[in-house]
């Protein structure tokens, strides 16, 4: 079973949302690292990249699969996982901590309110089983 912290907000993609004041950390969920397997790259803009909720903003690389990255928040990018460089795998081994991805200073807060809370997400992921 995926790990879904309450504390965070999802998309249909397998993008997680943590907002911290005026930057909001994303990710991509520990069911999404589950299906994609040994994470060994991850291609990402650079700082201040604007982007557009939806837009693809990168992709992942693992031994199975290349997958695109998908903003789930529309704003800027005030900071990247400069740690995944050299160890991508912390999206396997801690994705909703040292395995986050971006952080983006959202330029429409109500972004938020359209993304999953934890429980609709966890019965969109019982769906698909």
């Amino acid at each position: 079973m995926a790990e879904i912290p309450n504390t965070l907000r999802y998309t249909n993609d397998h993008e997680w949302v943590r907002p911290e004041g005026a930057r909001w950390r994303v990710g991509i969920t520990d069911f999404a690292q589950k299906q994609l397997g040994d994470v060994v790259m991850v291609d990402i803009p650079r700082k201040d990249a604007v982007l557009e909720r939806g837009d693809s903003f990168g992709t992942i690389e693992s031994v199975k699969a290349v997958s695109e990255l998908y903003a789930p928040v529309s704003g800027k990018i005030v900071a990247v996982n400069e740690a995944l460089d050299g160890e991508p795998e912390l999206i396997n081994t801690d994705p909703y901590n040292e395995g986050w991805i971006i952080e983006i200073e959202p330029s429409n807060r109500a972004d938020l309110d359209q993304l999953l809370e934890a429980d609709t997400y966890g019965q969109l992921l019982a769906e698909a089983d």
